[in-house]
């Protein structure tokens, strides 16, 4: 598509590259033109038909968009504007600078104005910042032919028509409707005696990933947003709820390799910021990682004793923080998706201890076996190599239940206090198991080994 897209306006054949275009997706020609040196995005976009064009619009990315609308002419971007849904206009304008967001109003009659500033009030992450507010709406007195007749004239303009939403006089929300049901009644039904009354709809000030994982949940294409007293004020559609995931996935992530979440891509991000989002999170690992190697001074007595034991400090570690990973992972996904709750951390403890059991007992005999059969012909002073098999095997076994516990914990204790689960994912985690892995490995030592000095 790119290949021949340059080709065609190196050529100048304006008009085979038009019709070219027409047979491709809006969100197919959004990435193009993203592809495209940006002398030819603005050419590119006249020579689309409008309203392909407008709706290519509404698939690009803020940068793109901000480089058209730069360009535009005042009808242009009155056209395009005019063509958009409100919920993808207040988008736009949240990312765009000051200067461009001005113009763009300007372009917007009173009364849009007037709905794009209500939803820019709305909470940052909350279900009235992602609703849009076009939407088809009837009464219950209507007949079936009333109904088709409304969603004729209005429809147009709005992003759904397959799911009708029933108001009174005050816009509570009665019941919906959907189009099935329409064509599948006679057209002198009423919609009162058709409509479904129980209706899950969700609050203005509702979470966004809450209300996404619903749509998970029930399989809705739509979802009613009403205020406090039940009024009907917008709707979520799933293509909102697939960006919310895709939002919270990548934040997630972030959060899980220890990075400040941001909303911009890899190329778009400096490399100051890049650094940034890094920084304060690896200052904090290594300066608290210090813990560890206060507790390797501590025993350091056992390192000229039985030199042996520190060759399995690593392993010890890497397999404590490998399974406060695995753990960890499981329970932060278990909480995204709304299958765990705080209230069930007693039901997640026993799992997990369970499960910790038998990887321990597994882990252990597998590495005291390999012990035995490395360093049998090693010299360890007045110990048996067996005992320290059986010391590292007891170890492994107690970092294991260690990291599996913290890991399902830490998650799950920070859901209750409200914060995003993923910031206990894997490096926080993996440091604080290191200690704990080191301090065990000592103490179990201490208690089994003829060592002086440790105990």
């Amino acid at each position: 598509m790119l290949e021949k897209t340059l080709e065609l306006l190196e050529d100048r054949n304006y008009s085979e590259l038009r019709a070219f275009l027409m047979e491709f997706n809006p969100a197919d020609i959004a990435l193009l033109l993203g592809e495209v040196p940006e002398s030819s995005i603005l050419l590119i976009f006249r020579i689309l038909p409008k309203e392909l064009a407008a709706e290519s619009f509404a698939y690009m990315d803020s940068d793109l968009q901000e480089i058209l609308i730069r360009s535009f002419n005042d009808s242009e971007l009155h056209y395009v504007i005019d063509q958009l849904y409100i919920d993808d206009t207040v988008d736009i304008i949240e990312e765009m600078p000051a200067n461009v967001v001005k113009r763009i109003l300007r372009h917007t009659d009173p009364e849009t104005r007037r709905k794009i500033n209500e939803l820019l009030q709305y909470p940052a992450d909350s279900a009235g910042s992602i609703m849009t507010i076009e939407f088809i709406d009837l009464k219950k007195n209507m007949t079936v032919a009333d109904a088709f007749a409304r969603i004729r004239k209005i429809g147009i303009d709005k992003e759904t028509i397959y799911t009708c939403y029933m108001t009174d006089r005050d816009r509570h929300l009665l019941g919906i409707v959907t189009v099935k049901d329409l064509l599948l009644n006679d057209e002198s039904a009423l919609l009162g005696d058709i409509m479904e009354t129980k209706v899950i709809s969700v609050h203005t000030h509702d979470d966004q990933e809450s209300v996404a994982n619903m749509f998970n949940k029930y399989g809705f294409l739509a979802l009613p947003v009403v205020d406090k007293e039940n009024r009907l004020v917008g709707i979520i559609t799933v293509d909102d709820a697939m960006e919310v995931f895709a939002e919270e996935a990548s934040e997630d992530f972030a959060m899980m390799s220890a990075i400040a979440p941001t909303d911009d891509g890899y190329f778009k991000t400096s490399v100051f910021q890049h650094a940034k989002n890094r920084i304060v999170w690896l200052l904090f690992l290594m300066l608290s990682a210090t813990l560890t190697g206060a507790i390797l001074t501590k025993y350091e007595v056992v390192f000229s004793a039985i030199p042996l034991l520190v060759s399995f400090i690593p392993q010890l570690m890497s397999t404590g923080g490998n399974t406060g990973t695995q753990s960890s992972t499981t329970v932060i996904r278990g909480l995204a998706t709304e299958e765990i709750n705080t209230k069930d951390i007693f039901k997640v403890l026993r799992k997990e201890l369970c499960i910790a059991s038998l990887l321990g007992i597994v882990l252990a005999i597998v590495n005291s076996i390999r012990i035995v059969i490395m360093y049998q012909n090693v010299h360890i002073g007045n110990n048996s190599i067996y005992m320290i098999a059986f010391v590292t095997g007891i170890t492994i076994i107690g970092t294991i239940m260690a990291s599996e516990l913290l890991g399902c914990l830490l998650p799950v204790i920070a859901k209750k206090l409200k914060l995003d689960p993923a910031i206990m994912a894997s490096p926080v985690i993996t440091t604080i198991v290191d200690a704990c892995s080191v301090l065990l490995y000592f103490t179990i030592a201490g208690a089994f080994l003829n060592v002086p000095g440790i105990g």
